[in-house]
């Protein structure tokens, strides 16, 4: 099966995006082919400093190669060194109605949040398409909120196939029903935008320090603990099996130890998790030219098959 991720290049990775999209697309590169871009044009639409972006694109190819991503399974590349995704993103406009686009979701609630209302945020769920449509991907992983472009995207193949042939896979979205919201220091939803998360390659100190800011309950030590409800419990929970997340409910409820001693063993939990991510993180930060090489070698793998595909699609455009 031919899975597409996209990747925002959007500053320091945290422990909400770990779970809720990092580690399930990490492993979906054992049983598919797995095509994963870091989607530096669709950064445009907030980026307004280029040495920012450049960075952040930089830091996410090295993060997802820490954290477990294999060159060798996986073809991953920089959204704009295959600049073909732009040619299909404007022929795909004309099968893209105005009121399509007005029903967006995501743009709705960007401009609410005070985003600038431009094109490329209006037109962003064209562009996602020919990011789906140009290596034929059969399966696009993503959240909830996402799902209403993929749905975008079939609406869009459909009209031109319906005028050309069938020229493009029409994809089906997955989402990973099992993972709940994962909370912030503050038990809101984890987030970078709300400043309550807990970044992933923090050093060891600063990593408790940050856990030791979770807000708990003011249940005096001594007395047994809530497990319901508890951000410290929901976070460790990631972590474990189980087994192990029954024991951990049976220490909160003896009443032997407080909550310093579980903020303490969440960040043992999280060290530990990753410790060989941290190691990997540590050789590609000393070996740049490595990883643009990987960039590179997808870059080039996925060329070929987007010139494929644009030259079925001019032919059958006319151009």
């Amino acid at each position: 099966m031919r899975v597409l991720t996209g990747i925002q290049a959007s500053g320091k990775l945290h422990i909400g995006n770990y779970f809720g999209a990092m580690k399930p697309m990490i492993e979906l590169q054992k049983e598919n082919e797995l095509f994963t871009f870091i989607a530096n044009y669709h950064s445009l639409t907030t980026s307004t400093d280029a040495s920012t972006l450049k960075q952040n694109t930089i830091d996410a190819a090295i993060d997802y190669l820490s954290l477990g991503l294999d060159p060798e399974k996986t073809t991953f590349w920089v959204q704009s060194d295959v600049p073909q995704v732009l040619e299909l993103y404007w022929i795909l406009s004309k099968f893209t109605s105005m009121g399509l686009l007005e029903r967006a979701h995501s743009y709705k609630d960007k401009v609410a949040k005070g985003i600038s209302a431009n094109h490329a945020l209006f037109s962003y769920p064209v562009l996602m398409a020919a990011d789906i449509l140009m290596p034929d991907a059969q399966i696009v992983p993503v959240g909830k909120d996402q799902i209403q472009h993929v749905e975008m995207t079939r609406d869009i193949a459909i009209k031109f196939n319906n005028e050309y042939g069938d020229i493009f896979v029409l994809p089906e979205h997955k989402v990973q029903e099992d993972v709940a919201t994962i909370p912030g220091i503050d038990g809101q939803k984890m987030s970078k935008s709300y400043g309550n998360a807990i970044d992933l390659f923090m050093d060891e100190k600063a990593l408790q320090k940050r856990c030791n800011k979770i807000i708990s309950s003011s249940t005096p030590f001594g007395e047994p603990l809530d497990h319901e409800g508890d951000t410290i419990f929901a976070l460790s929970s990631l972590f474990l099996d189980k087994r192990e997340t029954l024991e951990l409910q049976a220490r909160y409820y003896s009443g032997k130890e407080g909550y310093g001693h579980f903020k303490k063993y969440l960040k043992e939990l999280i060290w530990e998790e990753l410790s060989e991510a941290r190691e990997r993180r540590e050789y590609y930060l000393n070996h740049i030219d490595e990883v643009n090489d990987i960039l590179a070698m997808g870059a080039k793998k996925t060329k070929i098959i987007a010139n494929k595909k644009m030259e079925k699609v001019r032919i059958a455009i006319g151009l």
